[in-house]
C-alpha cells in the first residue's frame, strides 16, 4: 500500500475528539420546525447537511437556505454537494424561499447557493430576485447572502450589493497554499478581492469563514486572518473539517479547542467585529448576531 492510499484512510481510523461529539437537537422551537419542515418539504441547508448547530439556530429563529438547485458547476475537495451539469433554473424558486421562511417564522435567513458557472449571469439574477421575495414576504426578516465569487465579475456582485442584504458573505474557506488543491477552480486572491469590492461599494456588513484541519500551519491560519482584515471584513467564523465521503480530502487533523479559542482571541485583537471559533462552527453560526 502506498504513501497516498495510507493518507486518504487514515482519518477515518482516527475516532474523534469528544468535543466534535453533539447531542441531538432537542426542544419546543426546534420541534415545531422540524414538522414544518417535513410536512411542507422545505429544503434547508440546515437538515440536508445535518448540521451540528441545527437544534441552537432554530431555537434562535435562524435557518439557511440553498438556492439555484442542488449540482454545482464546481468539484471542491470539501464539499459534499453533487458536482455536474446543474438544472434549468426554477424561476419560481424565490417565492417558494420565501414561503418557505414565512412558514417556519424565520427572524434571521441566510441564502447560499451552488456555483453556477453554466450561466451567463452566474446565476446572480436569482440571487437578486430571491432576496427581494424574501423581503416583500418577510418584511422582519433581516438577511445574510453566503454567496460564491461569481467569478469576480463585478456587475454580477454589484446585483448583491444593490438589494442590500444586511450581511453579504463570501468564504476564503483555507489558507492560500492549500487553495489549489481544496477549491480546486477557485483562486485565494480572487476571493479577497470579491470582499473587498463589497465593502468598496458600499455593503455595510461583509463576513467570512475558514476551515482547519486541511493540513494548514498555525502561521498560515493567521496570515488568512491578517489578509481578510486588510480587505475590510468584519466578521470571521472558525470550525474543524470534516471529510464528507471517502472521495473528499481526509482530514490531516483534529484542531484543539484551546487552539480555536487562540485563533479568535488574535481575530478579535486585529479588530474583527465579530470572530466565530470553534469545531463545530460553520458559516451560518449564530449569524443572527453578525447584522450588528
Amino acid at each position: 500500500m502506498n504513501t497516498e492510499t495510507k493518507s486518504n484512510i487514515l482519518p477515518e481510523r482516527i475516532a474523534k475528539p469528544k468535543w466534535l461529539r453533539v447531542k441531538l437537537p432537542t426542544g419546543k422551537k426546534y420541534t415545531e420546525l422540524r414538522g414544518l419542515v417535513d410536512k411542507y418539504s422545505l429544503n434547508t441547508i440546515c437538515t440536508s447537511g445535518s448540521c451540528p448547530n441545527m437544534g441552537e439556530c432554530w431555537g434562535e429563529g435562524t435557518a439557511t437556505f440553498m438556492i439555484l438547485g442542488n449540482v454545482c458547476t464546481r468539484s471542491c475537495g470539501f464539499c459534499g454537494v453533487k458536482t455536474g451539469r446543474p438544472e434549468t433554473v426554477d424561476w419560481d424558486e424565490p417565492e417558494k424561499v420565501a414561503r418557505s421562511i414565512k412558514i417556519m417564522q424565520i427572524k434571521h435567513a441566510v441564502l447560499t447557493s451552488v456555483d453556477r458557472d453554466d450561466l451567463k449571469d452566474m446565476g446572480s439574477i436569482m440571487w437578486a430576485e430571491t432576496v427581494k421575495s424574501v423581503r416583500r414576504m418577510n418584511p422582519k426578516t433581516t438577511l445574510e447572502t453566503l454567496i460564491p465569487d461569481f467569478q469576480g465579475i463585478e456587475k454580477h456582485i454589484d446585483r448583491i450589493i444593490e438589494v442590500a442584504p444586511e450581511v453579504v458573505s463570501h468564504n476564503i474557506e483555507t489558507v492560500r497554499r492549500l487553495t489549489r488543491e481544496v477549491r480546486i477552480q477557485a483562486q485565494y486572491d480572487r476571493s479577497m478581492g470579491v470582499l473587498k469590492y463589497l465593502k468598496q461599494q458600499g455593503q455595510r456588513r461583509t463576513k467570512s469563514g475558514i476551515m482547519l484541519g486541511l493540513g494548514e500551519t498555525r502561521e498560515e491560519v493567521i496570515e488568512t486572518l491578517h489578509d481578510l482584515k486588510a480587505n475590510d471584513v468584519d466578521v470571521v467564523t472558525i470550525g474543524q473539517y470534516l471529510q464528507p465521503s471517502k472521495k473528499h480530502l481526509p482530514v490531516k487533523q483534529f484542531i484543539n479547542p484551546d487552539q480555536f479559542k487562540e485563533y479568535e482571541e488574535i481575530g478579535l485583537e486585529l479588530g474583527f467585529r465579530h470572530v466565530e471559533s470553534s469545531a463545530l462552527v460553520r458559516s451560518s453560526y449564530k449569524a443572527q448576531k453578525h447584522i450588528n
